[in-house]
């Protein structure tokens, strides 16, 4: 019996700290500079209104929208900032490999910027893992 209640203790500890952190995976897939605007606002908006350290944000690029995550594009300033503000940034590797076979080299990633190995499947293990799933 002792064994059952601190199993439903330590659940409900896990359930009610995860309910104290919400967490959202953002998808930018597209290059239109309008929709990647909107999704480093829409980080910038959960943050503002959860507070940074208390919400948990993840940007995940592939396709055309990885163009958001280099370091010539208009906005990389302002994504080496959020990821010193706990945003995390995810570049796809299937895309930058499409695009080294392309154009010969990786595009060169912002500051900050990780690589995960494909960014579908990124966005379905976050999902998984409970992450609410937004597309601008």
């Amino acid at each position: 019996m002792k064994k059952i209640l601190l199993s439903i203790a330590a659940f409900l500890f896990v359930f009610n700290a995860q309910a104290a952190n919400p967490k959202y995976v953002i998808q930018v897939s597209t290059d239109d500079a309008r929709t990647q605007k909107i999704v480093l606002n829409n980080a910038a908006n959960l943050q503002k209104h959860y507070g940074a350290d208390k919400v948990v944000v993840e940007i995940v690029a592939y396709g055309p929208g990885l163009g958001i995550l280099t370091s010539d594009n208009k906005n990389a300033s302002r994504v080496e900032k959020m990821a010193m503000n706990n945003i995390t940034f995810s570049a796809c590797q299937n895309t930058m490999n499409g695009i080294k076979k392309k154009k010969g080299q990786f595009p060169k990633l912002t500051d900050g910027v990780s690589i995960t190995p494909s960014g579908v499947v990124r966005i379905g293990e976050l999902q998984q893992q409970g992450y609410s799933y937004i597309r601008p």
